[in-house]
């Protein structure tokens, strides 16, 4: 969905000026989006240089911190920018290096919105990787920390949160009047995953889409609906008498849907965390036969290290990994042969435009039209494809 930038940067139709406050961790990103804002600004003949608003949360050496934003903000629009899954930021504490957990970044989030002192024309937040969003429901006496943490902002005078493939998007019914919009890129992961392997065949007799569980069965039922495939689950069977690091254990991965024997596989999730689940569902699809297997997380964060899946990869049981460029990657999972990052800083530019512009979002969040578009492209270069392999036959 290519709009015009005179559609998107329209003076007269803006809410107010764009102000982009991008907090440590989330700078890489907050740069790619910035460089779509600002050419189609220069499209629409708009002198501007930047739209970042500079600042930063120094921190004393006792730990205590402080945000400053080092430019005006009155009358504008700001969208803070916050990865609270970067641990590669650091900051001094008593003479040692400390990584940043996400409750420093939400805190840092905190502050700076403070330093806006109530002075900006409105305030929204782009957390991609959403706070506490794997402690999305209570079962005893537990903290309801994502919840928490959205009235709190809510309680800030923040009016929009914008997030990407939130755990349990559910949680948005703790601030129902809080503007909350959970995005999918269900696009470009497609246009990555065709533009990396162009001999993937979407025919119901070559591909098909598989759930690794039931809480991520909504998001594998659109891929396999879009793309007019057969979907399978997987049934995590647990062991409900013991505890492990704050969950019941998986005792077994329990298959249910059609053979896939002879078939690419994609198996789409939020998040790749261990890894154990997604190699332990690639080697069970390997002993059914499956003839290739990709798999994809928006939060590819690989907590126990990489080399279970370069094994996986070199085995043969996994032929790709997609993940975002929504939260922080290391260098080595980007050199990694089987990684492939998928890149939405376009959508996210596209959204913030759109909202900067009390334009209508509701194609920017159901990216249907984007994507049967994108297999009728794909149709016509398998043909090609197809031609060129044969001419090299004969």
């Amino acid at each position: 969905m290519e709009q015009s930038a005179q559609v998107f940067f329209n003076p007269g139709n803006r809410v107010a000026p764009l102000g982009i406050v991008a907090l440590e961790g989330a700078s890489e990103l907050a740069q790619k989006i910035e460089e779509h804002l600002l050419r189609w600004a220069k499209e629409a003949n708009m002198d501007v240089d930047t739209f970042q608003i500079p600042n930063s949360c120094p921190r004393f050496s006792s730990g205590d911190g402080k945000g400053m934003l080092n430019d005006t903000v009155r009358g504008y629009d700001l969208f803070f920018i916050v990865d609270v899954g970067n641990y590669s930021c650091t900051y001094n504490y008593f003479g040692k290096e400390n990584h940043m957990s996400p409750d420093d970044h939400f805190q840092d989030l905190k502050r700076l919105i403070q330093a806006a002192s109530g002075k900006a024309h409105r305030v929204n937040v782009i957390m991609p990787l959403l706070y506490g969003g794997r402690q999305h429901r209570r079962s005893y006496r537990e903290s309801l920390d994502c919840a928490f943490a959205l009235q709190e902002l809510q309680h800030m005078g923040v009016s929009n949160v914008v997030t990407f493939d939130a755990h349990d998007p559910r949680v948005m019914n703790a601030v129902p009047i809080m503007g909350f919009d959970n995005l999918m890129p269900s696009y470009q992961v497609l246009k990555k995953m065709f533009r990396s392997f162009q001999d993937i065949s979407t025919d119901r007799e070559d591909f098909m889409i598989v759930s690794p569980d039931e809480g991520a069965l909504n998001r594998n039922m659109y891929y396999a609906s879009v793309l007019g495939v057969e979907l399978g689950m997987f049934y995590k069977r647990r062991d409900y008498s013991r505890v492990v690091d704050g969950r019941n254990p998986i005792v077994a991965h329990e298959y249910l849907g059609s053979d896939v024997a002879g078939k690419d596989v994609f198996i789409s999730d939020d998040i790749i965390s261990s890894g154990e689940s997604m190699l332990d569902i690639a080697y069970n699809l390997k002993e059914r036969k499956a003839k290739r297997i990709f798999a994809y997380a928006t939060y590819a964060i690989f907590t126990n290290g990489l080399g279970a899946f370069d094994k996986a990869y070199q085995d043969g049981y996994i032929n790709g990994v997609f993940g975002s460029n929504l939260t922080y990657r290391t260098e080595e999972l980007k050199a990694r042969p089987w990684f492939y990052e998928v890149d939405v800083s376009k959508y996210i530019a596209y959204f913030i435009a759109a909202l900067n512009h009390d334009m209508s979002i509701s194609s920017l969040i159901d990216p249907h039209e984007k994507i049967k578009a994108l297999l009728e492209k794909r149709k016509a270069e398998r043909s090609q494809y197809e031609d060129v392999q044969l001419s090299f036959e004969k």
